[in-house]
């Protein structure tokens, strides 16, 4: 029985339905493939995309080919040694309408499941192109395994290559043996009937001589498995090669790859010997060497041998272990100094501090977001990230941390007829403006639950003062950072398509600041739509009609999209790994100082020989939220070999080598060549605010609870080991039994290190003890450019004894919140209409003792509050300080005179708080003392733009706060002037609006 043949016109139809469902499946890849060319050509990354798309074709066909190839050259031969007299009709043979099926359509069969076959493996394997690339521009990493004496450079860029290879190999080979073994017994080269059934010469030989391949093959495999011992997870103590591994296993992989290579000379033998009992007894033999020798043997020496004396058996390798570890995580150099961490600093040593105390950061930018929002982000479609960020600036001749944010445009916030195609892509396109507050300081302080104060002194540099000084209509005379170029087109929160520039008299012009909707960018960032094409394209793309057919849209215009800097930077370079939290920093560069995202991205592995395999997202869960989660990838190896800027007006993507002895970037450097500038390109105002990145602290702070000992039996006991401590203050985490509570984050500070007599920028975290809540270290990186990435640790004695010890974070929040004077406050702090948020716990190393600083924050419970800083909680040694301001915290704690060195609040706050609460003022002292009646006036109109301002507040008239904000910057700029020409060194008090 034979299948109908089709008619000329069936056979079109066909071929118009295969057409059409094959351009549904490639036409939104090959769309996106021509966007994806469009962009790489915006940020001058074109070589990148041709260069993995280039090799993705490479691999699709080379696996097609090797795959798709062996198994028509296996149904070929299966076909043309088919026995010759085979019943093609009958009731006693079931396969004879199924063979003459398969004989009538010949061509279609054994072309089609090879080509099939062959598009399978082929769009499996392509995805390995990184894998492919690394073998072929692999470099020497000038270091060897402890075991072969191989350069790394064969576990990182050859070995994987070659068991990738292999891999398709054995592939190929089981899907070669499994069709012909349905070709024979289809064209009856094997045939079931009768007794033992009948198996043809020809079946027996293909069949015979490909099982005979497969074996060989395994026989490979078992050479390169014998490498593989070195990343062996055995033991769950450590990584790499166990005593077992090292003396039953290693011995039996070679037993087992000549017992492979003999059996597959059995199985060629039998093959043409016509004796199918040698394959037979090789099969068993080799199933019977897999368990006694693979598997037996190596469970019965770990069990009898090894368990029994662990510590002694499992030095060699623990040592081994400890080596690679710390140089494949960057721990070798780590600066371990004794630290008694139970000093006692009197108030006239804290009064004479002035590198750590004045700098504490009281500032949480966890917190403080909203309060950002609130009181400088302005229109309804500004806003900040969920975490601000960090980061030091030199104003005035003084190093000083800032709390940092670029003010992005969020299309999400957008409400009303603002939500319309062309106001959503066409007008509201960009953020304005950067925005810092010093970190050690506050305007006022907080005397009750409803008083005014404790917000940030914050400046916002945008267009309409790029100086940033007096932008902010609560701080008028907060210093800022200077921008020339504010505007923000590419952000952490500009997830949507933006349409810019074009023709005057066309295009809808941007929203840019004040009102003010004739701004037409003129960057060279976006992609150009003014054709009819890529107008098309992207119609497509977005599925918006409204591309193609808008007027607004005219030559110049272009659109942009894919504006994250990390997703930017990750698209640009798809061989890092990149950092989860960027941060913007204003950059000088040839003059023009300009707002830049700052992205840290990391060469890995996970084949390192020896080192500890670690899972990255593990590694790096904390309590902080508004930052990428890194995959929980396997790596044993980690360099933050690249920093990356995005500039944020035009969205250029530059990348700077900043560990040009990376044997893995050195590979991709070879790759991509010019890529990757040089770290001599980088200048030294941009050096200036690299920071030590926060996951990659992470990693080796978690690695460093146990990789700080040098013993392998010290190792083995595990007894002096660390933990990262638990985040005290989320809910719960002063529980000193929870378990499973996300630990602590590190902190960037700006404090004096032990050993060193400057203030550094630094980021930092205490450890405890293994299971239990006291110190036992302290940990810190440095972030300055002179000694960038320096850790240092300060170790607590280890001695017994409740004196020795130090409290540590989970301890000294329970001090807090049992406080006297605290648990007085409650009232303010927990009533119905106060929520209470405490802030991060720094811990900071004073004069051979920890000092704990806590802010605390409330917030009314209200849709439109925000957070607000309301007292400062202080921990040294068994002392407790509670106050509203950090001086009179530090007073409580060390004495008369200890409140000197700390940086006060910007303003006056009225009397101190005492146990009943005292209302702050509201109506500030004069500032121009009557003798300077410009800035009188200024002071006045400030006053009177306040009060207009809180009354269109509590009206909910948008149009007058528009108005009164006009008006409230122009009394600022007035108060600047006036203050400028009579060089009045004082500035007004003036209060923020209610929060």
């Amino acid at each position: 029985m034979s299948l109908p043949k089709l008619s000329r016109r069936s056979r079109i139809l066909l071929i118009i339905a295969a057409i059409i469902v094959l351009a549904l499946l490639l036409g939104a890849r090959l769309l996106d493939t021509y966007v994806d060319w469009l962009w790489f050509g915006e940020v001058s990354a074109r070589q990148v995309f041709s260069t993995v798309v280039l090799t993705r074709i490479v691999l699709f066909f080379a696996i097609g080919l090797l795959v798709g190839g062996t198994v028509a050259l296996s149904l070929w031969i299966a076909y043309r040694t088919r026995p010759v007299f085979v019943p093609v009709s009958g009731t006693d043979d079931p396969l004879s309408r199924y063979r003459s099926a398969v004989v009538g359509r010949i061509r279609l069969f054994g072309i089609g499941i090879p080509v099939v076959t062959g598009l399978i493996a082929g769009a499996t394997g392509e995805g390995d192109w990184q894998r492919v690339q690394l073998f072929l521009h692999g470099t020497t990493f000038g270091q060897t395994d402890p075991e072969f004496g191989n350069d790394i450079g064969f576990y990182a860029f050859s070995l994987p290559f070659y068991e990738w290879l292999l891999g398709w190999l054995f592939v190929a080979t089981t899907i070669a043996f499994i069709g012909a073994l349905i070709a024979h017994y289809l064209f009856g080269g094997i045939r079931l009937a009768g007794r033992g059934g009948q198996l043809a010469a020809p079946a027996r030989v293909q069949l015979a001589v490909t099982a005979g391949i497969f074996v060989l093959l395994k026989a490979v495999d078992y050479f390169f498995d014998r490498y593989n011992l070195l990343l062996s997870s055995r033991n769950p103590l450590f990584s790499g090669a166990t005593y077992t591994d090292l003396n039953a296993m290693l011995p039996a992989k070679l037993i087992l790859l000549c017992i492979s290579a003999i059996c597959a000379i059995a199985f060629f033998a039998g093959a043409f010997l016509r004796n199918i009992q040698l394959p037979a007894i090789a099969l068993v033999l080799l199933i019977l060497s897999g368990i006694l020798v693979g598997a037996a043997w190596p469970t019965v020496l770990e069990q009898f041998s090894v368990k029994p004396n662990a510590n002694q058996k499992e030095a060699l390798s623990i040592s081994r272990n400890m080596a690679a570890t710390k140089t494949a995580f960057g721990l070798n150099n780590v600066q371990y100094d004794d630290y008694t961490g139970t000093g006692q600093a009197t108030a006239a040593k804290i009064s004479a501090d002035i590198t750590t105390v004045p700098n504490i950061r009281l500032l949480d930018p966890n917190v403080l977001s909203p309060t950002f929002t609130q009181r400088v982000g302005r229109e309804n479609f500004y806003a900040f990230p969920t975490k601000l960020d960090i980061d030091r600036y030199n104003v005035n001749n003084k190093i000083q941390d800032y709390i940092v944010a670029a003010r992005e445009i969020n299309t999400a916030n957008l409400t009303g007829n603002q939500t319309s195609w062309i106001n959503k892509h066409m007008v509201y396109t960009h953020g304005n403006g950067f925005v810092a507050a010093q970190a050690n300081t506050i305007d006022r302080a907080v005397s009750s639950a409803n008083s005014d104060g404790g917000y940030p002194v914050a400046a916002t540099s945008d267009t309409q003062n790029p100086s940033g000084a007096g932008l902010d209509p609560s701080n008028p005379s907060a210093p800022g950072i200077p921008v020339d170029q504010p505007r923000i087109y590419y952000g952490e929160l500009t997830n949507d398509y933006a349409i810019v520039g074009g023709q005057a008299g066309k295009a809808p012009g941007e929203y840019d600041s004040a009102g003010q909707n004739n701004y037409r960018y003129a960057g060279t960032g976006g992609v150009t739509i003014d054709s009819w094409f890529n107008r098309l394209a992207f119609a497509a793309k977005y599925g918006e009609r409204n591309i193609l057919f808008s007027d607004a849209i005219s030559d110049g215009s272009k659109i942009m999209y894919n504006r994250d800097p990390r997703d930017r930077v990750q698209k640009v370079a798809p061989w890092l790994t990149v950092d989860g939290d960027p941060y913007p920093a204003v950059v000088n560069e040839n003059g023009q100082r300009k707002i830049e995202w700052i992205v840290d991205g990391y060469t890995t592995l996970n084949n390192y020989p020896y080192s500890q395999q670690t899972q990255l997202g593990e590694a790096t869960a904390d309590t902080l939220s508004g930052t990428a989660k890194q995959a929980n990838s396997s790596i044993n190896y980690i360099r933050n070999s690249v920093k990356a800027t995005v500039d944020a007006f035009d969205g250029t993507v530059t990348l700077y080598s900043v560990d040009d002895k990376d044997p893995v970037l050195k590979a991709w450097e070879q790759v991509f060549p010019g890529m990757v500038k040089p770290s001599s390109d980088i200048s030294a105002d941009l050096r200036a605010h690299f920071r030590y990145p926060e996951d990659l602290f992470k990693v080796q702070r978690e690695l460093l609870t146990r990789y700080h000992v040098s013993d392998p039996q010290e190792f083995y006991t595990t007894n002096t080991f660390w933990n990262v401590p638990q985040d005290p203050t989320q809910e719960g985490g002063t529980n000193l039994d929870a378990s499973g509570l996300t630990p602590q984050p590190g902190y960037y500070v700006l404090a004096e290190a032990p050993g060193e007599n400057h203030a550094t920028f630094q980021l930092t975290s205490p450890l405890t003890a293994l299971q239990r809540q006291y110190l036992a270290a302290w940990m810190s990186v440095s972030s300055d450019p002179a000694d960038y990435g320096t850790i240092r640790v300060l170790r607590l004695p280890t001695a017994a004894g409740g004196s020795s010890q130090v409290d540590g974070p989970v301890q000294v929040q329970n001090k807090f919140q049992s406080d006297s004077r605290f648990v007085q406050q409650r009232t303010l702090f927990s009533n119905q209409s106060v929520a209470p948020i405490f802030g991060n716990l720094i811990t900071l190393p004073v004069e051979g003792g920890f000092l704990y600083v806590e802010p605390v924050y409330i917030q009314q419970r209200n849709q439109n509050s925000y957070p607000q800083l309301a007292s400062v909680l202080v921990a040294y040694g068994s002392k407790v300080g509670f106050a509203p301001t950090l001086g009179e915290a530090l007073k409580q704690v060390f004495g008369e005179g200890a409140s000197q060195s700390a940086t006060p609040p910007t303003e006056p706050s009225g009397p101190p708080q005492s146990s009943a609460p005292v209302t702050t003022p509201t109506t500030p002292p004069p500032a121009g003392g009557g003798t300077n009646p410009a800035l009188d006036k200024a002071v006045a109109d400030i006053q009177a733009a306040f009060d207009q301002l809180r009354q269109a507040q509590q009206n909910g008239d948008f149009a007058a706060q528009g108005q009164a904000l006009a008006a409230l910057q122009k009394a600022a700029q007035d108060f600047q002037a006036a203050k400028n020409s009579a060089n009045t060194p004082t500035s007004p008090s003036t209060p923020p609006p209610g929060g």
